[in-house]
Formats: structure tokens, C-alpha cells, sequence
């Protein structure tokens, strides 16, 4: 798991909040996206995420066949929560939930 998204309310006090504690800048600042990297491990802040029925943070395995993962996943029992989205630039995700209710982020990489 290489990638967590934080759903947030506002997002320039989350971005200064999570700087401190991160110690880092972001690598990417745009209004629908803060994205920070701490030793290989992309963490972003997402000002949508609880439009998308986000609750808390959501973690993302990156797999290199994004449909064919999350229909393994769908057929070993996991409920679809977001299809397959192109976020940009050809950055594909997914998101499902396993039989207790906890959200699974698929991300293909571009």
C-alpha cells in the first residue's frame, strides 16, 4: 500500500496542518488535490472526499491491472464502492469494501 487519501473539509488548513507534521512541502498543490511524499509513501488530500462517501482515510495497493484486481476482489466477496476512474493523466482507481465494511483503494499508475 504506497498511497493514502485523507478526505478533508478545508483544505488550506489541512495542507499547512499536514506539512508540519509530515515535515515536507507538497510535490503537488492544486484546489482538488495536496499531494506530499514521505519516503516513498504518497500521501494526498482530497477536498472532495467526503462528497465521494469518504469517512476517514482510504489506503491504495497500486496494482499493475486495475479491472482484472478489483473483479478478483468483487468475486471473492468485496462490495464496489467507487468503479474505475481515470483521476488524470491516465491514473486509474477503484475503491471496494471488504465483508467488515473497511474501503480498499485500488490505484493503476500511468
Amino acid at each position: 500500500m504506497k498511497t493514502i487519501i485523507i478526505p478533508v473539509r478545508d483544505l488550506t488548513s489541512a495542507k499547512a496542518l499536514y506539512r508540519e507534521l509530515l515535515g515536507v512541502a507538497p510535490h503537488m498543490d492544486e484546489p482538488w488535490y495536496v499531494g506530499f511524499t514521505v519516503d516513498g509513501q504518497e500521501i494526498g488530500l482530497d477536498p472532495h472526499g467526503h462528497d465521494k462517501g469518504m469517512t476517514g482515510p482510504v489506503v491504495y495497493r497500486h496494482v499493475d491491472d486495475i479491472h482484472t484486481m478489483r473483479k478478483l476482489l468483487l468475486d471473492v466477496g468485496a462490495e464496489s464502492v467507487q468503479d474505475v476512474t481515470d483521476v488524470g493523466g491516465g491514473k486509474l482507481v477503484a475503491t471496494v469494501r471488504d465483508a467488515d465494511g473497511n474501503p480498499i483503494g485500488l490505484l493503476q499508475p500511468a
